[in-house]
C-alpha cells in the first residue's frame, strides 16, 4: 500500500467535512466545527456546505486504499471556501517537519565499507551475489524505508567504484595518473587511467569516455554492475580487447570534477539596529531566509542521501566539467601521443563532451582521430553550434549505436545531419555500449584499413610512373 504525504493530510479534512454534512440537522453545529478547522467564512450567505458527493476522488485514489469508495469531483466550489481550505492546508504543511518525518523509525545510517561487510561478492561470471544465499542484490532490504535503502545502495555503489579502480590497475595493468599534471600538494586533484604505451604506441590509441551521473572511470553503468555483471557495466572488456589488438588505452574520468569538504560553520551576525530598514521588515526577511534555507537543506539531503553533514565543493582546476576534462586530457595527453590513429568510444553525455572537444580543437581532432564510436550519445550539433565542416567530418568518421529494438547494426533514421545512426540491438540506454561491443571494434578496423588504403593509390601511381619512365 502506497500512501502519499499529501493524501494523508487531505483525507481527514475531507472526511471531517463529509461527517459534518451528514452528521445531523443542526446547521449551527456544522458551521462551528468547520470554523474550528479554519473555514471562518462558512455559514455566510452564498456559501454552501459540501455534501458527500462533492468529495474529490484524487485523495483516495492516490492513497491506494483498498475498498475506499471513490467520489465524484465537485462541480462548483465557492472561491472563498476554496481559499480558506488552501490556507488551512498550507498551515498544516508548515507545521510538519518533513526531515524528521523521513527519519522516523529509521535505523542508524552505519554501513560497511567493504563488499565482504555487505556479505556480497562477484562470482566467476562477474555477477554480484550474496555470499550466503547466492541471491542477487536486493534494493528493498527494509520495507517502507526508501531513504535508508537508498543510502545503503549509495554506500555499496562507492565500494563498487573502488573495486573497479582496483580491477583497472590489477587486471588491466593501467596506471593511475593525477591531474592537473602541475597540481600542488594541497590542490584538489582528479585522475585518469592509461596503459604503459598510451603515449608511445606509434600506431593506435583508444580513448574511452563514460556518461554523466555517479559513474566513474572504467564504468558504463553502476546499475548494470550491481544488477547484471561486470562485463556489461564496465569498460574492462573494451580495455582488454584493445590491448590484445595492439591499442594504447586512455580511460577518462569526466565526472570527477570536484572534491567535497565539510563546510565551515559561519556565524552570521544579525543586522545592525542602526540600519535604515525597519525592524519589522528585517525580521520578516530573516524569517523567510531561514525557511528557505531549511527547505533547501532538506531537499539537498534527500537528493544526495550520503551527505549528512553540510558540505562544500572545491572544483578541480581545468577539470570542473566533463567538457573541460575532455579538453584538458586532449591537450596534455592525447595530442602529445605518438599514435597515428586515435579512436574514441563515447557513451551518452560522453558523446556531447567529444563534440565540444571537436568544436574547440577542430583542426587537431581531424588530423589525429581516425574514427569515433558513439553509444546512445546525447550530443546535439544544433544546440552545440557545430559548424558545417564538423558535421561533414562526423558523417564520414563517426557512428552512433542507439537504443533500438531493431537488430544490431540496423540503420536508424535521424533528424540531425551529423553521423549515421544504427541500432545497438537493445532498447536499454545503459546497455548500448556492451551490446555494440563487437561492432565497434569491427568499425575501427575498417576505418583504419580505409585510411591506410586511401594512401596507397598515390604511392602505386608513382611507382608505376617510375617504372614506365625507366622502361
Amino acid at each position: 500500500m502506497s500512501i502519499s504525504l499529501s493524501s494523508l493530510i487531505l483525507l481527514p479534512i475531507w472526511i471531517n467535512m463529509a461527517q459534518i454534512q451528514q452528521g445531523g440537522p443542526d446547521e449551527k453545529e456544522k458551521t462551528t466545527a468547520l470554523k474550528e478547522m479554519g473555514f471562518h467564512h462558512v455559514g455566510q450567505p452564498g456559501h454552501k456546505l459540501l455534501s458527500s458527493s462533492d468529495l474529490p476522488a484524487s485523495g483516495l485514489q492516490s492513497a491506494e486504499i483498498t475498498g475506499a469508495s471513490h467520489c465524484a469531483q465537485p462541480e462548483c466550489l465557492s472561491p472563498s471556501l476554496y481559499f480558506q481550505f488552501i490556507c488551512v492546508f498550507t498551515d498544516l504543511l508548515s507545521r510538519i517537519d518533513l526531515d524528521e518525518l523521513m527519519k522516523k523509525d529509521e535505523p542508524p545510517l552505519d554501513f560497511p565499507d567493504t563488499l565482504e561487510g555487505f556479505e556480497y561478492a562477484f562470482n566467476e561470471k562477474g555477477q554480484l551475489r550474496h555470499i550466503k544465499t547466492g541471491e542477487p542484490f536486493v534494493f528493498n532490504y527494509r520495507e517502507d524505508l526508501h531513504r535508508w535503502n537508498q543510502k545503503r545502495y549509495e554506500a555499496l555503489g562507492e565500494i563498487i567504484t573502488k573495486y573497479v579502480y582496483e580491477l583497472l590497475e590489477k587486471d588491466c595493468n593501467l596506471k593511475k595518473i593525477s591531474i592537473p599534471v602541475d597540481a600542488t600538494e594541497s590542490e584538489p586533484k582528479s585522475f585518469i587511467y592509461m596503459s604503459e604505451d598510451a603515449l608511445t604506441n606509434p600506431q593506435k590509441l583508444m580513448v574511452l569516455i563514460h556518461g554523466s551521473g555517479v559513474v566513474r572511470a572504467g564504468q558504463w553503468a553502476r546499475r548494470l554492475i550491481i544488477n547484471e555483471d561486470l562485463d556489461s557495466g564496465t569498460q574492462i572488456p573494451f580495455i582488454k580487447r584493445a590491448v590484445d589488438e595492439g591499442y594504447g588505452v586512455i580511460v577518462l574520468n569526466p565526472n570527477e570534477n570536484y572534491i567535497e569538504v565539510e563546510k565551515p560553520k559561519i556565524h552570521v551576525q544579525s543586522s545592525s539596529d542602526s540600519s535604515d530598514e525597519p525592524a519589522e521588515k528585517r525580521e520578516r526577511k530573516d524569517k523567510v531566509s531561514k525557511e528557505t534555507k531549511k527547505r533547501r537543506d532538506f531537499y539537498e539531503k534527500y537528493r544526495n542521501p550520503q551527505r549528512e553533514k553540510e558540505m562544500m565543493q572545491l572544483y578541480i582546476r581545468e577539470n570542473g566539467s566533463p567538457e573541460e576534462h575532455a579538453i584538458y586530457v586532449w591537450d596534455h595527453f592525447i595530442a602529445q601521443s605518438a599514435a597515428e590513429n586515435v579512436f574514441f568510444v563515447a557513451h551518452s553525455y560522453g558523446g556531447l563532451a567529444f563534440v565540444e572537444l571537436m568544436i574547440q580543437r577542430e583542426a587537431d581532432v581531424k588530423n589525429k582521430v581516425t574514427a569515433v564510436a558513439l553509444t546512445d550519445s546525447v550530443h546535439n550539433v544544433w544546440h552545440q553550434e557545430a559548424g558545417k565542416t564538423i558535421r561533414e567530418w562526423m558523417r564520414e568518421n563517426c557512428c552512433n549505436w542507439v537504443s533500438s529494438s531493431e537488430p544490431l547494426d540496423t540503420s536508424v533514421e535521424s533528424m540531425l545531419p551529423d553521423c549515421p545512426r544504427v541500432s545497438a540491438g537493445t532498447d536499454r540506454h545503459e546497455l548500448t555500449s556492451w551490446k555494440s561491443f563487437p561492432s565497434i571494434f569491427k568499425f575501427f578496423t575498417e576505418a583504419s584499413e580505409a585510411k591506410t588504403s586511401s594512401l596507397k593509390p598515390a604511392v602505386t601511381r608513382r611507382s608505376h610512373r617510375i617504372k614506365h619512365e625507366e622502361l
